[in-house]
């Protein structure tokens, strides 16, 4: 085969086969056997056997509101109970106090490509507390990682729609900017108007032709019937397929024939649900909507910022914590928690160039760990990670990038 720029051999696959893959311009050309004759190519990368997995897909983080990179932040405690407004009051304090955002940006982007992600939603402030400041910010570093990690910027309201005046405006305003996709937050519990505030969001969504992904903390009977007003929107539009609920917790609190019908109602109106298990709070029952048939995948979320101080970048890790709290031990099941974040990642986000198949981009770690459930288990530290088949972080690392 005439044209490859680089051929890695000795890659195992999650099946246990060995395989060559060949690469040009950024993107995979061939899989062969490893026992197949391996094909001229400018270079040749020997991945020594090493299990090579397609990149993570970081479905859910807030690039503009972590502390990472800057100084420790001790955490504020809610003063009765969990309360979202509260919390977003913690958070516009220690905004003033921080780092400049575009060097917390970057920080945290390069803890999430060093540890596999080469694919990113990242959640942005788009209200009447901030302007479209934070997304200009966040626009830049995009633009200035765009080699090694394709983001999509979700305009969040996170100060409300209706609650922040000037809001819709400025939320519509953030397309033309370059956002992707548009965003919610708790219709009822924060915005107090579920019908008028899921008017913005699906109204910009019909009008600009993006996807919508709402966070969704009202917990119990409330939450359930924003879900099903979501996946009512979501039919009635035609946008099977475009829609993610961010956190769903309603769906970990409820009794489980409420889930199960909810759960039913989800897959047929083609909405995702994206969940990092949070802590001490329940979270949706990710074996029972993937059997449903739901589109489940994963995100850090908050990493070191305003809601806790935990965070690392590591979407294995996410996987392993994913399957821990939902109990899972077997193969499979620790085999699906891996899926929560690549496949189900892709998916959601509707990466049609991602995975380890001919036409893809060449984004893949080779990981030190024999299969894939010991690697959930594990959590090996010793990665390499191509994006566009060029070497992008070693064992945490960053690798420096060519001019």
């Amino acid at each position: 085969m005439a044209g490859i720029d680089t051929v890695f051999t000795s890659a195992k696959f999650a099946d246990g086969s060995l395989n060559a893959i060949a690469v040009c311009d950024g993107r995979i050309v061939s899989i062969a056997p490893a026992s197949d004759p391996a094909p001229h190519a400018a270079g040749a990368v020997d991945l020594g056997g090493t299990l090579v997995i397609p990149s993570f897909v970081e479905g859910h983080v807030h690039l503009d509101t972590s502390f990472y990179g800057d100084v420790w932040r001790p955490h504020q405690p809610y003063t009765n109970g969990f309360n979202v407004q509260e919390r977003v009051g913690f958070q516009a304090d220690n905004m003033a106090k921080a780092a400049p955002m575009a060097e917390r940006a970057r920080s945290q982007l390069e803890l999430c490509l060093g540890h596999g992600s080469t694919r990113m939603r990242s959640h942005v402030m788009v209200d009447g507390s901030v302007g479209l400041k934070s997304l200009e910010t966040i626009l830049a570093v995009r633009e200035a990682h765009r080699d090694v990690m394709d983001i999509q910027l979700v305009a969040f309201p996170q100060s409300g729609i209706l609650r922040s005046p000037g809001t819709p405006d400025l939320l519509d305003a953030a397309f033309d900017l370059g956002a992707n996709v548009i965003g919610g937050l708790d219709p009822g519990g924060f915005d107090r108007d579920v019908e008028k505030h899921l008017d913005v969001v699906f109204g910009i969504a019909e009008r600009r032709g993006v996807d919508v992904d709402i966070h969704l903390h009202d917990p119990s009977m409330l939450g359930i019937f924003e879900i099903e007003q979501i996946c009512a929107r979501t039919r009635a539009l035609g946008m099977n397929g475009h829609v993610a609920i961010s956190h769903a917790y309603a769906l970990g609190d409820v009794a489980p024939d409420v889930v199960q019908r909810t759960a039913e109602t989800l897959a047929s109106s083609g909405v995702a649900i994206m969940t990092n298990a949070p802590g001490a709070r329940p979270f949706p029952p990710v074996k029972l909507l993937r059997a449903a048939g739901v589109t489940v995948f994963g995100g850090c979320d908050n990493i070191r910022d305003s809601w806790w101080p935990y965070g690392d970048g590591d979407m294995l890790g996410r996987a392993m914590m994913i399957g821990y709290r939902s109990g899972f031990n077997t193969d499979a099941d620790l085999t699906l928690a891996f899926d929560i974040v690549t496949a189900g990642g892709a998916e959601a986000l509707r990466l049609d160039d991602w995975g380890l198949r001919v036409g893809a981009k060449a984004d893949f770690v080779a990981i030190d760990a024999p299969h894939v459930p010991q690697a959930v288990v594990d959590l090996p530290s010793r990665r390499a990670v191509y994006k566009n088949g060029r070497l992008a972080a070693l064992d945490g690392k960053i690798v420096a990038r060519k001019a």
